[in-house]
């Protein structure tokens, strides 16, 4: 589709309704079917030695692609940019061939942002450096150490998140990019939370973007997935090392993602309405100590939201802390909830709660929590489409109780 086309439109229609090959009258699916053959033959076999030389576009190998697959990523593509993308297993599966990708030819050091998901933290810790990756943590809401820091250690990949995870802080992402162009490193960013509704990190100078697809994008709460976009330089080392790994998410799974697509800038939208009136009110509650959200206009990166998301949308994630919480008196809170859904995931149609401490950031040392500013009295809010009155009175009876 065009580049002026609204994503609301490429929602709908990018990636469908394909032309079948041949000589028959054309029938077309008005949605991609669930394509499920392991393997792919041609009538001539020089077809196929060209579809595996790459000389050709095709199918060939279900580890190689997928015509279901082709059409998510395709789809993706339309909505966040990039010369293209790889539907992966899960999202850690995606982050984990973005760094990889990224450092295939590059120096084995990464300066990361300090605060990430604590899976993407664990991975950092656990997979890449025990195999010989040198990681720099640094505090990108501090431009004058990122910029230092990328200086110093003239790394082979940046990683950072839009959001951050589970403070909701917001580096500047326009700047670290501009930083990672001028020391030649490829900009990797998770933008699970701000979704392309509301930033699009290619414009920016990101090299690859990288989505859970089991939150916002698909946003039913039904599939594991992930997906990793790229520009053209990195485009052809990522599909050749998929080739290898095989990370890549099946087409029942790639079929969900894209009917949840459909409605994802719908969803989003109403999901950022109601996390503004939600954080709103619960900053006025007397057994909430502190709310971190975008829109409240005391936020430390306040410039960089007014400057870099689409206006009027702040994401559907709050934070806050119980006022004198510990862990006992948070999970009876939580206990409490009749709708809003004590889960471990986020994005979904309904809304979440889920407690940092035990769940996204366990595996984190209780003093190097602390150290980020997630304290035993945090708990992170998904905010779903349901009326926001319903939330409201749901958190209300469960702060009460």
């Amino acid at each position: 589709m065009e580049k002026k086309v609204s994503p609301y439109s490429r929602a709908v229609h990018a990636g469908d309704r394909k032309r079948p090959d041949g000589d028959a009258p054309a029938w077309i699916p008005v949605t991609t079917p669930i394509h499920t053959a392991a393997s792919f033959f041609y009538s001539d076999m020089n077809d196929l030695e060209r579809v595996f030389g790459n000389e050709m576009p095709g199918q060939s190998y279900g580890r190689y692609g997928n015509p279901t697959s082709d059409a998510l990523e395709e789809l993706v593509t339309s909505l966040e940019g990039g010369a293209g993308s790889l539907a992966c297993a899960t999202g850690m599966a995606a982050v984990h061939m973005a760094i990889s990708t990224a450092l295939m030819d590059r120096r084995k050091t990464i300066v990361a942002q300090s605060l990430l998901y604590g899976a993407t933290l664990g991975m950092l810790a656990k997979v890449f450096e025990p195999a010989g990756v040198e990681v720099v943590y640094v505090d990108f809401c501090d431009e004058t150490a990122a910029e230092a820091a990328i200086s110093k250690h003239r790394p082979g990949a940046i990683v950072m998140e839009t959001i951050c995870n589970p403070l909701l802080r917001v580096p500047a992402l326009d700047r670290v990019g501009a930083m990672a162009r001028a020391a030649d490193a490829p900009l990797i960013v998770d933008n699970t939370f701000a979704t392309p509704l509301i930033i699009r990190p290619f414009e920016h100078g990101a090299s690859f973007v990288v989505h859970s697809l089991t939150k916002y994008l698909s946003g039913h709460g039904d599939i594991m997935g992930g997906i990793v976009l790229t520009d053209e330089a990195s485009l052809g080392p990522l599909r050749a090392l998929s080739r290898t790994v095989g990370f890549t998410l099946g087409p029942f799974e790639c079929y969900l993602a894209m009917r949840g697509i459909k409605t994802f800038p719908l969803r989003m939208e109403r999901q950022c309405a109601n996390a503004k009136t939600v954080a709103e009110w619960l900053a006025t509650h007397s057994a909430v100590a502190r709310v971190y959200f975008p829109a409240d206009p005391a936020h430390p990166d306040a410039g960089n939201i007014r400057r870099l998301f689409a206006d009027g949308l702040f994401g559907g994630m709050v934070s806050f802390e119980l006022k004198d919480a510990g862990r006992e008196q948070v999970f009876r809170m939580m206990n409490a909830l009749r709708m809003v859904v004590p889960a471990t995931s986020l994005g979904d149609v309904h809304s979440m709660m889920l407690y940092p401490a035990m769940a996204s950031h366990r595996d984190i040392a209780p003093k190097h929590r602390a150290r980020l500013g997630i304290h035993d009295n945090l708990v992170r809010l998904s905010v779903g489409i349901e009326a926001v009155e319903d939330i409201i009175a749901d958190l209300d009876q469960a702060l009460r109780a």
